[in-house]
């Protein structure tokens, strides 16, 4: 039996995510690329639709779907033509905001989360510094309590909705001297003295995203900002770190596919040397290869997603190392088969696929982020080796 977890309330949100992506973004894709800024009010347009909250609880705002319905939303995100727009997106609905579903305060969820959900506030996910990226535990960014207030100093970067953030769902150092045992969550809006973005970065691809670095210099928030308990904060990431890398799986693997479609079709019509491009039986070896790989991917995403669900929506558990494993495993692969990918698909394009004019050449260089962000495809094995005692 062919393993199928949508039900049709899934499939239903499917078509509604399509429409949206179809038809209210895609037709902008290109004018936002060159701006290298989607709109504020896009978030807003997902709010309304539902679409930033189905699979968070419905009482904070969410449609109270599981984590399949983030899967959805990732597979058919893609379809608006600039992954800028569906990483903004992804960075709000399954980056920045799950952990406060997760453990936050019933306060913390109406004064961050359902407003989140709504698109009324825009949010960030404060983890990388200058000096540490993958390195989580090497964090500088100190939060110091003083009275009933948390006293913060340092910076961020490579921050996706930096530049526009209402709020950061910041890691800081509530005690440098612990190593990951020193590390917590606190949100902090983005309104408060000392809170500055010191520049927007300009990226190799993924223009449509703001990416951003940011500073603190005697940010005070209140003690009730923070999230869960102090020292926690290394674990509380590690279990948010997965959803988002599920997601960010799910979303390359349905980019890789709608990019092989579309040069199979433009094989078709294209001629060389007297018949169409296709037809040549290096690139038929070729596309056989990659469309094969691209199901191993997605076979392999889906157990771990499954997994995933199995463990935090159904048993309503801590996340077991064997499903860790599997989502490292996943996104180093789906990472460099997704790479794989475009490059054949530039390459089968010829001269023109390395040209700005055509969507591949975006969908190329946008591709790359994969194996870097949500954890480097290194580190991604690196984790795999230590679970598997090696």
């Amino acid at each position: 039996m062919v393993f199928n977890p949508f039900s049709e309330e899934h499939e239903l949100f499917r078509q509604q995510v399509r429409n949206f992506a179809e038809k209210e973004l895609a037709p902008h894709a290109d004018a936002w690329e060159e701006a290298e800024l989607f709109p504020n009010e896009v978030f807003k347009w997902a709010g309304d639709r539902g679409i930033l909250g189905a699979h968070f609880n419905e009482d904070c705002g969410g449609g109270g779907g599981d984590f399949w319905m983030s899967v959805v939303k990732a597979e058919e995100l893609p379809r608006n033509n600039s992954a800028g727009v569906t990483m903004g997106l992804l960075v709000q609905s399954d980056m920045a905001t799950p952990v406060i579903h997760d453990i936050g305060t019933r306060e913390q969820k109406e004064e961050f989360l359902r407003p989140a959900i709504a698109g009324d506030r825009i949010a960030a996910l404060g983890v990388s510094e200058p000096g540490a990226g993958s390195d989580v535990a090497g964090l500088r960014t100190t939060a110091k309590l003083v009275g009933d207030e948390y006293v913060i100093n340092g910076s961020k970067t490579y921050i996706t909705n930096g530049t526009r953030a209402s709020f950061v769902t910041c890691m800081v150092k509530t005690d440098p001297n612990a190593g990951a045992r020193g590390v917590s969550i606190i949100l902090v809006p983005t309104d408060v003295a000392g809170y500055s973005v010191s520049r927007k970065l300009k990226k190799a691809g993924n223009w449509a995203s703001d990416t951003a670095e940011l500073f603190f210099e005697d940010v005070r928030v209140p003690k009730r900002y923070l999230l869960g308990q102090e020292g926690m904060g290394f674990i509380y990431l590690m279990q948010n770190f997965q959803s988002e890398r599920l997601v960010g799986c799910a979303s390359a693997i349905a980019g890789s596919k709608l990019a092989l479609d579309r040069t199979v079709a433009w094989g078709r019509e294209r001629q060389a040397f007297g018949k169409p491009l296709i037809k040549r039986e290096y690139w038929q070896q070729k596309f056989v290869e990659l469309y094969t790989k691209l199901e191993a991917a997605k076979a392999l995403t889906y157990k771990a997603i499954d997994a995933y669900n199995e463990e935090k929506y159904v048993k309503k558990t801590m996340l077991s190392m064997e499903t860790t494993k599997l989502v490292s495993m996943a996104k180093a692969y789906v990472g460099d088969v997704n790479g794989e990918i475009m490059d054949q698909c530039v390459q089968f394009h010829g001269g023109m696929g390395y040209l700005e004019d055509l969507w591949v050449a975006r969908a190329w260089r946008d591709a790359r982020l994969l194996r870097i962000g949500g954890g480097a495809t290194e580190v991604m094995r690196y984790t795999t080796a230590k679970i598997m005692g090696l």
